[in-house]
């Protein structure tokens, strides 16, 4: 007993939070101007049918109204015929005419009740139409109201939701941008960290081929003992050319352009009033 009213327990949790998430479902659904023009719709089926309804009685009285005027006349006929009979001394046939016209007054009076009945009916129906038509009419005024003011709702609240930055569109643009900011910056810091590890030697080129750390010391070494090798023969030249420059100076000749400095492994040029005398002809 106690497992039975467990699960029914159980179920019936289970059924109110289906219907509560299906009401939620459907409410989050239901656009409110869909469900006026459907009521509205309803609302002139309805109508034409009470329309209908009164063509129908309206057709029915009509019927029972002609057949009142059959009957009137086959009573009038009738008793006609009467009277010529006792004219002509027959009271037979007076008597049967009188007959048929009591059954004819019978069922005239019998469709008179229907007549009647009929017409009250048909009134009755087109007080209703009329008045459902005005309903009709209030209810297609109110409800273009309200679908007027429910769409400018809806175009603010957008709009709103637009600039707030808080609406499903820009909620998604939004996220969209953070994961590509996000992308780009495991990217970059990517490519630094390869750069970083390709400089420093940590990462093998696949293409040059696999080196070693004491290769790369070597190489470092190398690379450090050319730069010495290059700022020590920059310092010797300055320190070449200082001497000349102080000793031209000395000598008052500060007029005097300085001389060419000839490339290493080849003489320097030596001006013409410096040069030794070359022997004439004939001189020894």
């Amino acid at each position: 007993m106690k497992g039975t009213a467990a699960r029914m327990g159980v179920m019936k949790r289970v059924s109110l939070v289906f219907k509560a998430k299906a009401n939620r479902a459907l409410d989050k659904m239901e656009d409110p101007r869909e469900t006026l023009d459907y009521s509205y719709q309803r609302q002139l089926e309805l109508l034409t049918k009470v329309r209908r309804g009164v063509a129908d009685v309206a057709t029915s009285r009509k019927r029972v109204e002609l057949q009142m005027n059959q009957l009137q006349q086959q009573a009038n006929k009738l008793e006609d015929q009467a009277r010529k009979a006792l004219g002509m001394g027959r009271e037979d046939l007076a008597r049967g005419a009188l007959e048929r016209k009591a059954s004819a007054q019978g069922q005239l009076n019998d469709l008179q009740a229907q007549y009647a009945q009929l017409q009250a009916e048909e009134e009755k129906l087109t007080v209703a139409s009329q008045r459902l038509q005005s309903k009709v009419d209030a209810f297609r005024t109110r409800k273009e109201t309200i679908k007027a003011t429910y769409t400018a709702a809806e175009a603010q609240t957008r709009i709103n939701e637009a600039f707030s930055g808080i609406s499903e569109e820009m909620g998604d643009v939004g996220m969209a941008i953070q994961r590509a900011e996000d992308k780009t910056a495991q990217m970059q810091a990517r490519a630094g960290a390869i750069d970083e590890l390709m400089a420093s030697g940590a990462l093998d080129d696949a293409v040059g081929g696999q080196r070693d750390d004491i290769q790369n010391e070597l190489d470092m070494m190398s690379a450090s003992s050319d730069v010495e090798n290059e700022l020590s023969r920059l310092k010797g030249e300055i320190t070449a050319g200082a001497p000349k420059q102080l000793e031209g100076g000395a000598n008052g000749n500060s007029q005097e352009a300085p001389r060419a400095q000839a490339p290493q492994g080849q003489p320097a040029s030596i001006p013409a009033a410096d040069r030794p005398a070359e022997p004439q002809d004939g001189e020894g």
